[in-house]
């Protein structure tokens, strides 16, 4: 199988179903975002870090494949002629979320209460967090937009709300095991 396919040379892309766009189109940067997302996480894991967390962020690529997948569908060929569905994979479902709230949930009892905004950094590890949870958030935003134009899947745009949370926790919790100073937000005052 060959990667180049040149049929992208004149800046269109083909959605799942074969429709094609605009390399710039939204849901085309909304998937290529998710990618991104996925390739961070994918940094994270390789660091030295607990073997609990590292097999979350397996469970979290898997379900960052199946978003993307849900994202790169064309609404419009979602369906087949005989009634199935295009996109013949496991959705996003409640205990997919449910399993990001319960990690973060444990993770906060080891933690000491938020009273600040905690300033991005402290350890290369919990930067690379920190620059996930940005990505994310970024992932989210635009998969929101394309929600607006093109309704899909609601648990996929949920998983990535609650994925950036979990990055964040992640982040304080990394923190405390690398014994990384978390740096707080106290803004100055005006005189």
């Amino acid at each position: 199988m060959k990667i180049y396919t040149k049929t992208g040379d004149k800046g269109t892309t083909a959605l799942f179903g074969g429709t094609r766009v605009p390399k710039h189109h939204i849901r085309i940067d909304s998937y290529g975002t998710v990618d991104e997302l996925n390739s961070h996480i994918g940094l994270i894991r390789d660091q030295d870090i607990d073997q609990n967390s590292k097999d979350i962020l397996i469970n979290i690529q898997d379900k960052l494949f199946t978003v993307g997948a849900i994202l790169a569908t064309d609404p419009e060929k979602a369906i087949l002629k005989n009634g199935k569905e295009r996109l013949n994979i496991p959705k996003i479902s409640d205990e997919d979320i449910s399993l990001l709230e319960r990690e973060m949930d444990a993770m906060n009892l080891e933690l000491p209460p938020m009273t600040h905004f905690v300033l991005p950094g402290g350890h290369q590890t919990v930067s690379f967090c920190h620059i996930a949870r940005c990505v994310c958030r970024r992932a989210e935003r635009l998969a929101s937009a394309l929600n607006d134009i093109e309704p899909f899947h609601s648990n996929a745009l949920t998983y990535l709300n609650r994925l950036s949370d979990y990055l964040f926790v992640l982040a304080r919790k990394l923190s405390k095991d690398l014994q990384a100073d978390e740096v707080k937000w106290i803004p100055k005052k005006n005189d």
